[in-house]
């Protein structure tokens, strides 16, 4: 039941949190392997951003692909909070009675990861359905994307699967490589045309885009990362309440 009352909560928050989510996919892919001033900057940071994206693709586009994205918060977090209760509850976060901070900090890193694997397929249909726009904001390496493209899931997921542990675990850069890396096109061999993998990518983008392409969408983020953390929580709580009468 904790894994159903987690994920319920997440997804309370992620009704509210989706269009930052949107807004941080464009900026992350804005630019992407290009050097500065060699490419029209249409989002210049999250509030303008949000307005653009507003004006020209209407306000439903905020909220483009909010079903992936529920379905996304409801195994992730569902699997990382469930998962944690469960761990607490067994007691392997204490020592002899007391919470072990070690102990706490490993658990709740492994429960990370393993939503972040469990939930990754969902997370690619997310982003591919984010980083779609009007041609007239069209950012990066857009296309119309075919989400059944025959490899195209094994080479994303391969890949994309690596970076979301280690944005589990690091935040920021490797979230920047991750979506990259899930929103890239594959040839007709089924390779990725633009990265070999999350080191290629990582390679690649500093060396495009110098070390501030790791660190785009940064504010949009943190804007959608306290809120969703919070509502969370808050959903979690009332749930758990609700759900103890």
């Amino acid at each position: 039941m904790d894994f159903l009352l987690s994920g319920a909560a997440a997804c309370g928050a992620c009704l509210f949190t989706n269009p930052l989510e949107v807004v941080k996919t464009r900026m992350q892919l804005q630019g992407e392997l290009q050097s500065g001033g060699s490419y029209r900057v249409h989002y210049r940071n999250a509030f303008q951003a949000t307005y653009t994206i507003w004006r020209v693709d209407g306000l439903l586009a905020l909220q483009k692909g909010l079903l992936p994205a529920l379905l996304y918060q409801f195994c992730m977090n569902g699997i990382r909070l469930g998962s944690y209760s469960l761990i607490e509850s067994s007691g392997y976060t204490s020592t002899k009675g007391r919470i072990s901070a070690l102990k706490s900090t490993v658990s709740g890193a492994l429960a990370g990861v393993a939503g972040a694997l469990l939930a990754s397929p969902v997370y690619l249909v997310k982003t591919h359905l984010q980083a779609q726009s009007a041609s007239a904001i069209a950012v990066g390496h857009q296309y119309q994307h075919e989400l059944f493209q025959p490899g195209s899931w094994l080479v994303s997921l391969t890949a994309g699967m690596v970076s979301s542990v280690f944005v589990v675990l690091a935040m920021t850069p490797f979230d920047v490589i991750s979506t990259r890396l899930y929103n890239q096109p594959v040839d007709q061999e089924g390779k990725g045309v633009f990265y070999r993998g999350f080191l290629d990518c990582f390679t690649k983008t500093m060396k495009k885009e110098g070390l501030h392409g790791l660190y785009k969408g940064t504010g949009a983020s943190y804007f959608r990362l306290g809120p969703h953390t919070i509502l969370s929580l808050f959903f979690w709580e009332e749930i758990c309440k609700y759900y103890r009468k």
